[in-house]
């Protein structure tokens, strides 16, 4: 096969052959994974970080299922940023592409997000979990009570929890959404009508106006279940202080 062919066959995204022999690939493949090892040790960690904070949840919805007969908690979804939304965020904030820089000024790599039955849920969860002595809280922000301008409403956690590796402790940053299943569906939705559409200003304006709209209809619902919730079921909220004294667990 001649150069020309070659040429055209990785045009079509096709490493010929020929020049895979010209290349020491075992050699090439070994640097790589060298080259690669920290990012992807680094990316392990943020999902073991998942998996603590999930954990976490998982426990506290199964016990607190038991001792105030209803589990809080309705799903848990997680994920880990990938590499290209995280060098894209690392160059929107002008910051150099390292692991110390990445892990100190971009602390949504890893995410939990709990969805719970009602609001009440959302603030008793919440505080339980950070009563626990090895989950630091960095950051707190309320969108439930101050929903932003668009509507959106979730209570946002910035944590750093610890993780125990094979070379000792590290304590990773972990972003927690909690939200009703309201809140939920009002916020997936108004993502997809959003996300890389090109509207004029004025369609945005009327989708911003018509969003509004639906946003206070879904905390109207909210407000609603809890007080049906509370005509059927006296809420017995858990005290965080005592939640985890010796003898309670």
């Amino acid at each position: 096969m001649n150069e020309i062919e070659n040429l055209k066959q990785f045009q079509n995204g096709i490493i010929p052959a020929d020049w895979l022999k010209r290349l020491n690939l075992n050699s090439l493949l070994d640097t790589m994974d060298e080259e690669t090892l920290p990012w992807r040790q680094e990316m392990a960690n943020y999902q073991c970080a998942v998996y603590e904070v999930e954990t976490k949840f998982k426990v506290l919805n199964e016990r607190m299922g038991v001792k105030y007969d209803g589990n809080p908690i309705e799903s848990i979804k997680t994920r880990v940023k990938s590499m290209d939304s995280i060098m894209r965020k690392v160059e929107r904030k002008g910051l150099p592409f390292s692991i110390e820089s990445v892990e100190e000024n971009i602390r949504d790599i890893a995410g939990v997000r709990v969805i719970c039955s009602f609001e009440e849920d959302v603030f008793r969860i919440a505080d339980v979990f950070l009563q626990q002595d090895d989950i630091e809280l960095v950051e707190r922000k309320d969108y439930i009570n101050h929903p932003k301008p668009n509507g959106y409403r979730s209570l946002h956690l910035i944590v750093r929890t610890p993780i125990f590796t094979e070379v000792g402790k590290k304590m990773m940053y972990v972003e927690v959404q909690i939200r009703t299943i309201a809140m939920d569906f009002w916020a997936a939705l108004e993502h997809k009508l959003r996300y890389k559409k090109k509207l004029s200003a004025e369609q945005i304006e009327a989708l911003q106006k018509e969003l509004s709209i639906c946003a206070e209809e879904c905390a109207d619902l909210d407000r609603r279940m809890e007080y049906v919730r509370s005509q059927i079921v006296p809420l017995e909220l858990p005290d965080p202080d005592n939640e985890y004294k010796e003898g309670n667990i």
